[in-house]
Formats: structure tokens, C-alpha cells, sequence
């Protein structure tokens, strides 16, 4: 399964791929805008925001991607180890 993070705390980039890949699922972690994010996110199964620490306009750009493609929103007020690992454990 592939998983987009949208949203987070930089030093945690590392430490939110390691949790992905402990569950068997590959991952994108966007925590910082670029341009053009609704075409590097893809296609894929599940897309986690983490509202606390996120731009407007980023996380605008994951609930519309969502939308559009039926894609798996969750959203987490926290950008924790242990609130992913909630998250995942939910689709593992």
C-alpha cells in the first residue's frame, strides 16, 4: 500500500518512513509547500494530514486531491510517531 503524509515535523521525516515501511507500505512525506504538491502526491491508497502542522493551502491541496480521486483521507490533529502508527494499524 502506498501512503502520502502530508503535513508533520521535519525531523520526523525519517522517523514517518521507518513507521510506513515497519507496516510494509511505501511512503511520501511532504511536510514543507512545494510547487505543483497535487501532482507529486500521485495516485496513492491512503493520505494522512496532519492538521496541526501544515500550511492551509497544503492541506486544501490534499483534501481536494482526496476528493477527486477517491482516495483515503485521515486526518490527525497531531503529527506524532504514535499517531501514525494509530492510523496504520487502522489499514494494516
Amino acid at each position: 500500500m502506498s501512503v502520502v503524509i502530508i503535513g508533520g515535523h521535519d525531523r520526523m521525516v525519517c522517523r514517518y518512513q521507518n513507521i510506513c515501511s515497519e507496516y510494509g507500505h511505501n511512503s511520501k512525506v511532504f511536510t514543507q509547500p512545494r510547487g505543483d504538491l497535487a501532482n507529486q502526491i500521485g495516485n496513492p491508497d491512503l493520505i494522512v494530514l496532519f492538521t496541526q502542522p501544515v500550511s492551509h493551502k497544503m492541506a486544501k491541496v490534499a483534501r481536494k486531491k482526496a476528493a477527486d480521486s477517491a482516495v483515503t483521507l485521515v486526518q490527525s490533529h497531531c503529527g506524532s510517531g504514535s499517531s501514525l502508527r494509530n492510523i496504520l494499524s487502522g489499514y494494516a
